[in-house]
């Protein structure tokens, strides 16, 4: 029913959660397919952060590479969410730059986990929150480089162009014009072809992976020397909420990867993921028995 206090709904609360989301909901469905997540980034020294320490130790993923910060709070983002439907989310969170003290303890975590030689991939899932800059990226990506670990990103805008030399960068189409600054017709072959010419050029990237929203994904990759590009279209599917569809898309991808899956088969399996997860309410992270499900099914048509 709407208030009559002021033109907005009311909502009876009868049942309250915490969820892991942002790179945790990446971390949660690189696990949920098997793989064993590494999850570093900073919270706050906060009852929200022991709350997401507390969440990951009961997921029994690792903490080792999360920095508990007196400097900033930890990002929630509180969703309402009724019959189904999200109804208002509220956020709090900082996005101001690290300070020094927890920019030298966040690398100090990530180099003891990268010296452990047990990483098979690494993932940038960036929201433009202050912890991921350039200097960064150029530290993680020569690392990963020199120790021929496969690097995967899912941008911002703030950050978009220093992402150079990684393996595979994943726009959606909104982020890749915001990013080049270009407009350009996302239906058209042509076009696309043109926009991801434009951004390998300049990010020397092996693998473009473009998500069309509604329409699937767009790949561009090398085979056998040669340029290759394909548009995968989306499945039909009763869409509850794209919440999260990005974090799954990014986690299937970058375990395609570390097992070195051909790229086209990559982006196939990677947009089945993701349209999965959008007929679940919430950020959620991908099931694996159903994927399986739909992969064979792909295989056989």
């Amino acid at each position: 029913r709407i208030s009559p206090e002021a033109p907005v709904p009311i909502v009876s609360v009868n049942k309250r959660e915490n969820r892991l989301g942002g790179a945790a909901n990446v971390a949660l469905n690189v696990k949920a397919l098997g793989a064993n997540p590494i999850l570093c980034s900073v919270v706050g020294h906060d009852q929200k952060g022991q709350e997401f320490i507390e969440l990951l130790q009961k997921q029994k993923m690792d903490t080792q590479g999360i920095v508990q910060s007196a400097e900033r709070i930890t990002t929630t983002k509180f969703r309402v969410i009724g019959n189904k439907v999200q109804m208002l989310r509220v956020d709090e969170e900082v996005d101001l730059p690290l300070n020094e003290k927890d920019k030298v303890e966040f690398l100090t975590r990530f180099d003891k986990i990268i010296e452990t030689g047990k990483v098979d991939v690494i993932i940038f899932q960036d929201y433009d929150k202050g912890l991921i800059n350039e200097h960064l990226i150029n530290m993680v990506v020569s690392k990963a480089n020199d120790l021929k670990i496969p690097v995967a990103v899912d941008p911002k805008k703030r950050n978009f162009i220093a992402y150079k030399n990684v393996t595979l960068f994943k726009p959606n189409l909104k982020e890749l014009k915001e990013g080049l600054n270009i407009e350009f017709n996302s239906k058209a072959a042509d076009e696309l072809n043109r926009a991801a010419d434009k951004l390998k050029s300049l990010l020397k990237t092996e693998i473009v992976l473009l998500t069309l929203s509604e329409d699937g994904v767009f790949i561009d990759y090398k085979d056998n020397g040669e340029k290759s590009t394909k548009i995968i279209p989306s499945n039909v599917r009763s869409i509850s909420d794209v919440s999260g569809a990005g974090d799954t898309v990014i986690s299937v991808a970058a375990l395609c990867l570390a097992l070195k899956t051909d790229p086209a088969v990559l982006a196939a399996v990677s947009n089945l993921a993701g349209g999965l997860v959008c007929e679940k309410v919430g950020v959620v992270p991908v099931d694996k028995q159903r994927l399986l499900k739909e992969v064979i099914k792909l295989i056989r048509e």
